[in-house]
Parts: structure tokens; C-alpha cells; sequence
């Protein structure tokens, strides 16, 4: 309780300072979260590196499509010439994009290896989805009667504290370590969910009857939300999903007390 209410006045004072002391959605933003894993630098990397070949391209066909509309109109030219094809152009503009493809392809399938790559992981916690509320089960801890194991529920809007996020604060966080690979096991109960944190670069499918994998590896503390990201019925705008990366010490703590309880 009492690391609860430090995070809310920490909270409350970033807000009044300006600031978000979070990793949530802001009013008006159009650009990526800040990134908190490896998995998220590269796919803010990869969108700078298409940028950059994106404006190249659409600069150019624009710069195409003004030239042809002004020297190839009836005024201007009034009797067209009657050539069918021209082979170097042809050659030309079908070597260029594949060289332009093979550019993006090559970091693109790195970034695919890197976000499916296996390893051991030092934590695995399980996310089952339900319509409309998120449960967590961590099977490497157990008591002498059950395993650590909760239901995260969204705080409703007229219990928030001060400082909490409207439509993202939950009851009941998933608390990890940083620098600590966690194996995530998703699924549901009911009806397709998905599992997103944007900051993270997670977002896993929840499906019924099936276990979906993902992997994740957070660089610095702090508080990370997200939201069911599948369309899952009139309560889907209203299960939040909220991971809190603490120390390895803190972590440890937070286990024992919670198998205490």
C-alpha cells in the first residue's frame, strides 16, 4: 500500500510539473512512445530508416506526376508521340525499387528474427484474457496452497486516486524486473484479445484455446500501460493492461509478500 501511494504522489507531481512520469498515451501525440525495450528501439529505428526512403519515393513521383501534367497536357504538347515502349526506362524502374525493397527487407527480417528469437527465460508469466478484465499467473512461484496468481481489474473513474491515468489504471499491476528476459504466455478465455504495450513493442493475439509466446526485456524502470488491442465486445475500451518495471531487489520483495498473502 505504501509503494502504491508513493508511485500516485509521484504521479501527481510529474503531472503538475508538466511532465508524465509514465509510459501512457499523450493528448495529441502523434509520434512513438519513448522505447523501454530492444525490441521497440529497433522498430522505431526501422520507421525512421522507411521514412527516409518514403519521402525520397513520394518527392519523386510527385515531381513526376507535376512534370508530366505540365508538359504533356493538350496545350502543351498537342501531338503526341507514338512510341509504345522504351527498354532502358523499363530496365530502370524495375531494378531501382528492387534494390530499394532489398534495402528494407534486410532490417526488416532482422527485427522479425530478433522479436521471434528463443531463449531462457528467468521468468515466464501467464496473461489469460477474459471479457472484460486480465488475469496473471506467475507458475514459477508457488505456496504451500497456490501459485502467485491474480485478476487485474480497471479502476473505475470515480475511485482514482489523484495523479492515476483515466481508462489505464488497474487494481492490481504485473510487476517485473528490468533487465531480466520474461517469457509472456498469452491466451484467453473467451473470445479473441490481444496482449499490447506500446512502449514495450509487444502486441500478442489472445486467442481461446491456444498459448501465443512473446517475449520481453524492459531497459529501465517505470510504469508501462496498455490497452486490449483486438475488438472483444462493448467492454473492450475498458481492460487495461499495466506492467510496473521495479529493481530486482524490489521484485523479490513484492513476490514474498504477495505469497504470504
Amino acid at each position: 500500500m505504501t509503494r502504491k501511494l508513493l508511485l500516485a504522489f509521484s504521479l501527481w507531481l510529474s503531472f503538475s510539473m508538466g511532465s508524465v512520469f509514465a509510459d501512457a498515451p499523450e493528448q495529441w501525440q502523434w509520434d512513438f512512445q519513448d522505447a523501454a525495450s530492444p525490441i521497440m528501439e529497433g522498430i522505431v529505428d526501422l520507421h525512421h530508416d522507411l521514412m527516409f526512403f518514403l519521402i525520397i519515393i513520394v518527392t519523386f513521383v510527385l515531381w513526376m506526376l507535376i512534370r508530366v501534367i505540365m508538359n504533356f497536357n493538350s496545350k502543351s504538347n498537342p501531338t503526341p508521340d507514338t512510341n509504345n515502349h522504351g527498354t532502358a526506362i523499363e530496365i530502370i524502374w524495375t531494378i531501382i525499387p528492387a534494390v530499394i525493397l532489398l534495402f528494407i527487407a534486410v532490417p526488416t527480417f532482422a527485427l522479425l528474427y530478433s522479436m521471434d528469437e528463443g531463449m531462457d527465460p528467468a521468468i515466464t508469466i501467464k496473461a489469460v484474457g477474459h471479457q472484460w478484465y486480465w488475469s496473471y499467473e506467475y507458475s514459477d512461484y508457488t505456496s504451500d496452497t497456490e501459485s502467485l496468481a491474480f485478476e487485474s481489474y480497471m479502476v473505475p473513474e470515480d475511485s482514482l486516486e489523484e495523479g492515476q491515468l483515466r481508462l489505464l489504471e488497474v487494481d492490481n499491476r504485473v510487476v517485473v524486473p528490468v533487465d531480466t528476459h520474461i517469457r509472456v504466455l498469452v491466451t484467453s478465455q473467451d473470445v479473441l484479445h490481444s496482449w499490447a504495450l506500446p512502449s514495450l513493442g509487444i502486441k500478442m493475439d489472445a486467442c481461446p484455446g491456444r498459448l501465443n509466446q512473446v517475449n520481453m526485456f524492459i531497459k529501465r524502470e517505470g510504469v508501462y500501460y496498455g490497452q486490449c488491442s483486438e475488438i472483444c465486445g462493448v467492454n473492450h475500451a475498458f481492460m487495461p493492461i499495466v506492467v510496473e518495471a521495479v529493481p530486482l531487489d524490489d521484485y523479490v520483495t513484492w513476490v514474498s509478500s504477495e505469497l504470504e498473502i
